[in-house]
């Protein structure tokens, strides 16, 4: 294993920050692997995850059952790390400017395409190659603003010529749950199966260019774009994991899913040996289009009737919203029917904050699909 430390430039006079990676096996096969901890850097499950997962590496690389490059980064964020106010950890944005460390990211379709125009073959080999050394220059060019910027901008260059990159998260609480792009269902549903989640969202675009979307998302638009005379593979099989709830912080848990992700592996080809049995999928794949963001529509204690992974229908009242002076109880009703998988942590809600997340089967909504 090599440990790589990758300074970013200081906020302010006399800061420094540096990002960790952990390079395992060795890239002679052309196969990589990427994996990053908490890009939401209170997000702490994913961390134990990926402390496990270390181990788990350092001994398949010494059995020489890597079959290509794994890159490990174990904590994804120093920025989020550090931001701390009066007792409370804020990692989901960037304090300076209020920017999601999992938003805007670049978006490369449109710079790759003018790079390989006319260049591309009939060779879906050579093809892949070309395009990800496009990319690789489109991220070289780019020139970063600020020190959150040129965070995103190192992640993505880490990670651009990667096959597959699993963005490891958590949500406040929740089921384990994988979203991806609609293209790579069948990937996506190989991994949800190996990690027994609860619900499998498949986007074609969510909006505002989370990480996964930034590696994958181009291969799929250039493949459409260039059409069946210059083919074009699908490079990059990406998706953010949400290893269940926040304070689901647990060896045991964290062991069981860093083998599952390395069972995943296997599936694929870029780890050597033969994984246990596939288990039974507890899901089907459901359109993030159908998922419905449970919105307070009045202020007060929130109380849930439905636990994490129930079935709801349409209807069905998921919470109360208590007014404390009143009494009154305004209820919170399911306009989808499929599964609860995720729900706020705080009981204290204000109108319009996000409540809940049902996956329903039937996309309804478009433009920005997922939460601030």
């Amino acid at each position: 294993m090599e440990v790589r430390q990758h300074e970013l430039p200081g906020a302010s006079q006399g800061t420094r920050r540096a990002l960790c990676s952990l390079h395992f096996g060795r890239r002679l096969t052309g196969r990589k692997v990427y994996l990053q901890a908490s890009l939401h850097a209170d997000e702490v499950p994913a961390m134990l995850v990926a402390h496990h997962l270390r181990t788990l590496l350092e001994e398949l690389d010494d059995a020489g059952a890597l079959l290509g490059e794994i890159v490990l980064v174990p904590m994804a964020n120093p920025i989020g790390l550090s931001q701390s106010l009066q007792g409370a950890h804020h990692g989901r944005f960037d304090m300076a400017s209020g920017v999601n460390f999992n938003r805007q990211f670049q978006h490369l379709t449109e710079r790759i395409a003018a790079r390989v125009e006319g260049l591309l073959t009939g060779d879906a080999a050579t093809n892949l190659s070309l395009i990800r050394e496009s990319a690789r220059q489109a991220l070289d060019e780019h020139q970063a603003q600020s020190e959150a910027e040129s965070l995103k901008l190192l992640l993505q260059t880490l990670a651009i010529d990667a096959d597959i990159v699993l963005d490891l998260h958590c949500d406040h609480q929740a089921a384990m749950h994988v979203y991806a792009g609609s293209s790579q269902a069948d990937t996506a549903g190989l991994l949800a199966r190996r990690l027994r989640a609860e619900a499998l969202l498949l986007c074609v675009c969510s909006g505002d260019d989370p990480f996964d979307e930034s590696l994958s998302r181009h291969w799929w638009e250039l493949a459409e774009r260039f059409g069946a005379a210059h083919p074009i593979p699908p490079g990059c099989f990406a998706a953010t994991v949400e290893l269940r709830g926040e304070t689901d912080v647990d060896d045991a848990l964290a062991i069981q899913d860093a083998s599952a992700l390395v069972e995943f592996l296997q599936d694929t080809g870029h780890v050597l040996g033969q994984p246990p049995a596939m288990p039974a999928a507890r899901c089907e794949a459901t359109p993030l289009e159908g998922v419905q963001p449970m919105v307070a529509p009045d202020s007060g204690i929130l109380v849930f009737h439905r636990a994490i992974g129930d079935r709801v229908n349409v209807g069905d009242c998921v919470a109360d919203i208590v007014d404390p002076a009143s009494s009154a109880r305004v209820p919170v009703i399911a306009e989808v029917g499929g599964t609860l998988f995720a729900r706020l942590s705080r009981r204290w809600v204000t109108r319009g904050m996000r409540l809940a997340k049902i996956a329903g089967p039937t996309p309804y909504r478009s433009g920005k699909l997922l939460s601030l």
